[in-house]
C-alpha cells in the first residue's frame, strides 16, 4: 500500500452506513473531493469526501510530460500548488493558448511526474475558503492510480463501493502536443478491472470526439458535459444550447451514458424546472447537474443567508430541488450537505 494514501486511510473515521445505497436514488459525487472544506485534488479531500457519505469521487485529469495521468484542475498549477516558490521551476514558467484562452504560468505537461511529486497542494479559492488555507503545502499531488487505488481501499472499509468519476480537461489540447488521453486512460481502468459497463466509473468531457473515441475503446460508462453557454472545444457541435434539444440529446445518447449539465439547466435561478431531465430520461441518459457549492457567492440569490459572498446559504434547498426535478446524481463541494439531503428525500 503506498506511504502517501496509507496516511490518509489511517485517519478514516467510517461515519456513512455500511450498506450499499439504494439505486434508486441520486448519487453524490464529491466535486474535486469534499473541496469546501480542503484543498481539492487531495487525497484528503477524497478521504473526506468519502467520510461524508459520498458514492463517488471526481479527479480532473491532465498530463504530465511522461505521459502520466494527475489530478488537478487545470493542467496550469499557478494557484493550486506552491510552484511559484519553487526557484529550481523558475525558468518553467511560459503562456500557452489552451481551448482558445491566452494562459501564463508553470503546466503539467513541462514536468515529469517525479517533479511535480516534489510540489505540495494549495487552497484554490483563498479568498473563499480562508479555512482551508490551513491545509497548504501538507499534500502531494495525487495520481490516478493512487486514487483508483484509494478508492478500492476505501470500499473495502466502509463496506460501500466507492467509485471513481474522471474529467478528462483539454483532451484535443493535449492529443495536439502528443499527449492523447483515450488509449492511456482505458488501459489504467482495464488495469484496475474496472472496463465494464457496471464498473464503478464514469468519465466524463465537455468534449464530444474524445467520448466518441472513449466510446470505441471502453465500456465504462461515458458522461457529455454541458455548459449554460459556449459550446464544445472540439467544435464538433455549435452550441451546448444545440446539444440541449431532444434532437441533441438523441445524438448524445449514441455514445454516452449520461449527461452532466450546469445546475442551471435543471432547475433555473428563480425555481423553475426546465424539461431536461424529461427530456433526457425520454433517451435513455441519466442526469447529474453541477456544482453545488455552500457558499453565498455560488448560490442563486434566493438562497442566500446575508450579504457576505463566504458566508453559507441553504445549499440543501438547492440540491433537494434538483433532487425533486429527477436528476441521478449531482456534483457537489460539500458532499455531507448533499448526502443528508438525499437521504431526507429518501423518508
Amino acid at each position: 500500500m503506498p506511504r502517501m494514501w496509507r496516511a490518509a486511510l489511517a485517519l478514516f473515521m467510517i461515519a456513512a452506513p455500511a450498506a450499499a445505497k439504494d439505486a434508486t436514488m441520486p448519487i453524490v459525487i464529491a466535486h474535486r473531493g469534499a473541496s469546501g472544506e480542503r484543498p481539492e485534488h487531495t487525497l484528503a479531500a477524497y478521504n473526506l469526501a468519502i467520510d461524508q457519505g459520498a458514492d463517488f469521487i471526481e479527479p480532473d485529469l491532465v498530463m504530465t510530460r511522461d505521459g502520466q495521468f494527475v489530478a488537478r484542475h487545470e493542467n496550469d498549477i499557478t494557484d493550486t500548488t506552491d510552484i511559484a516558490s519553487r526557484p529550481e521551476f523558475k525558468d518553467r514558467k511560459t503562456a500557452k493558448v489552451i481551448d482558445g484562452k491566452k494562459h501564463s504560468g508553470w503546466f503539467t505537461e513541462d514536468f515529469t511526474l517525479a517533479e511535480l511529486k516534489t510540489l505540495r497542494a494549495k487552497e484554490r479559492l483563498p479568498l473563499l475558503r480562508s479555512a482551508n488555507k490551513a491545509y497548504d503545502g501538507q499534500f502531494e499531488i495525487p495520481t490516478l492510480r493512487e486514487i483508483i487505488a484509494f478508492a478500492k481501499e476505501a470500499s473495502k472499509k466502509t463496506g460501500r463501493t466507492i467509485g471513481i468519476y474522471p474529467e478528462t480537461k483539454h483532451p484535443s489540447y493535449f492529443a495536439g502536443i502528443g499527449l492523447p488521453m483515450e488509449a492511456l486512460l482505458v488501459a489504467e481502468l482495464k488495469a484496475a478491472g474496472w472496463d465494464r459497463a457496471d464498473a464503478p466509473v464514469f468519465i466524463q468531457s465537455f468534449e464530444v470526439n474524445n467520448l466518441e473515441a472513449l466510446r470505441r475503446l471502453t465500456k465504462a460508462p461515458l458522461i457529455q458535459l454541458l455548459d449554460a453557454e459556449g459550446g464544445p472545444a472540439d467544435a464538433a457541435h455549435p452550441s451546448y444550447a444545440a446539444m440541449i434539444t431532444p434532437e441533441g440529446l438523441k445524438a448524445i445518447a449514441a455514445y454516452a451514458t449520461g449527461i452532466g449539465p450546469h445546475k442551471s439547466l435543471v432547475v433555473r435561478n428563480d425555481g423553475t424546472v426546465t424539461a431536461l431531465v424529461t427530456d433526457a430520461h425520454a433517451v435513455g441518459l441519466k442526469v447529474h447537474p453541477w456544482t453545488f457549492r455552500a457558499e453565498n457567492f455560488f448560490l442563486p440569490g434566493g438562497l442566500r443567508a446575508g450579504i457576505n459572498p463566504t458566508g453559507h446559504g441553504r445549499l440543501d434547498e438547492e440540491i433537494s430541488r434538483h433532487i425533486a426535478a429527477g436528476v441521478d446524481g449531482f456534483f457537489t463541494d460539500f458532499p455531507y450537505i448533499g448526502a443528508q439531503a438525499r437521504d431526507r428525500h429518501k423518508r
